[in-house]
Parts: structure tokens; sequence; C-alpha cells
């Protein structure tokens, strides 16, 4: 998967689909932020900050503040595909955070998106 062109897509291009993916099943932008918050460790100002500069989902995941050691217990097939399989590292974040938006979009309460 070595640059493989997503990880060269402006993460800010994706936010909004995350984001009306989850508002067409009831939940909110809110809850999105905060699960794309406890994955990477941004703050709300950071995160709005990247998305709001272009930054591409390699920079945006390289350059987290802290990636949360919870999100290894995110397990599930996403697009066909396992993401705990998933051997490149950076694909593997991309799709920890498909799968964690999937489970919002699906109703799943928000404690245990958070594996918490």
């Amino acid at each position: 998967m070595a640059g493989h062109r997503v990880f060269k897509t402006a993460f800010g291009s994706v936010y909004p689909h995350y984001v009306a993916k989850v508002e067409k099943k009831g939940r909110t932008k809110a809850e999105v932020d905060e699960i794309i918050r406890w994955h990477t460790g941004y703050s709300q100002a950071q995160l709005d900050a990247q998305i709001a500069a272009g930054t591409d989902f390699e920079t945006f995941f390289g350059e987290a503040p802290g990636m949360n050691p919870a999100r290894t217990l995110i397990t599930g097939v996403v697009c066909g595909v396992r993401v705990e399989a998933v051997e490149d590292p950076l694909m593997r974040e991309i799709r920890y955070l498909d799968k964690l938006v999937d489970e919002l979009a699906r109703g799943k309460a928000m404690g245990k998106i958070l594996r918490g």
C-alpha cells in the first residue's frame, strides 16, 4: 500500500463525508469530532486547524499529538477488509477511523465506540 493515493488526499475533503454519513443516521458532527480527537489526541482547535489547512491523511496522522493506545482494540471489517489485518500502519489508522465512523452511524453507544 506504500504511496496509496488516499495518503495524499486532504483529510478536510473526506471529513464532510464522515459528518454527512452520521448525520443521516441521527448522530452529530460533535460526535465525529469526539471520535477523531479520541483517536488522534488532537484538541478541537488543532483538529479544526488541520481541516482548514488542507492537511493530507499522511500528515494528519503523522502529526497527531497522541494516538490513543486503545485504538488497537478496534476490530472488524471495513470495505471488505479486516482492519486489524491491514499491514500498512497509515492505512490501518485510516481504516480504524473509518470503522469508528461506521460504528457511530450504526447507532453504537459512544462509550463502546471509544472502547471504554
